[in-house]
């Protein structure tokens, strides 16, 4: 496995607050939320970013994305909307070399990505 800190979270070698854990993802909130309801979803398996998957890596997305419905739930957010996010690259703001997905809600959501 890795070393980056979702590798160290998914290991229990550092600290994070989970929301989720099934066999294949770990759930915890994001440390600098940009939304009320701000949490990270990362599939146990170590993938690089969306440009790394392979066919065979094809049904984590899926699995990260019914998740996010428990999650969503759990956290009081299911009925009023909830926006996942998925950056790839430098460019695009990711910041941990790590797949995964942002679940964030509990306001209204304006624009693109306010």
């Amino acid at each position: 496995m890795a070393n980056d800190i979702f590798c160290q979270i998914i290991e229990g070698k550092a600290p994070a607050r989970m929301a989720y854990q099934d066999a294949e993802i770990v759930a915890f909130w994001d440390i600098h939320p940009r939304a009320p309801v701000h949490i990270l979803i990362v599939p146990r398996k170590h993938i690089l970013s969306v440009c790394e998957l392979t066919e065979q890596d094809a049904p984590i997305l899926g699995k990260m994305a019914l998740a996010a419905d428990k999650i969503a739930k759990q956290e009081g957010i299911f009925n009023s909307g909830f926006r996942l996010v998925m950056n790839s690259g430098p460019d695009s703001g990711m910041v941990v070399p790590h797949l995964h997905m942002h679940l964030l809600g509990g306001r209204k959501m304006g624009g693109l990505l306010a």
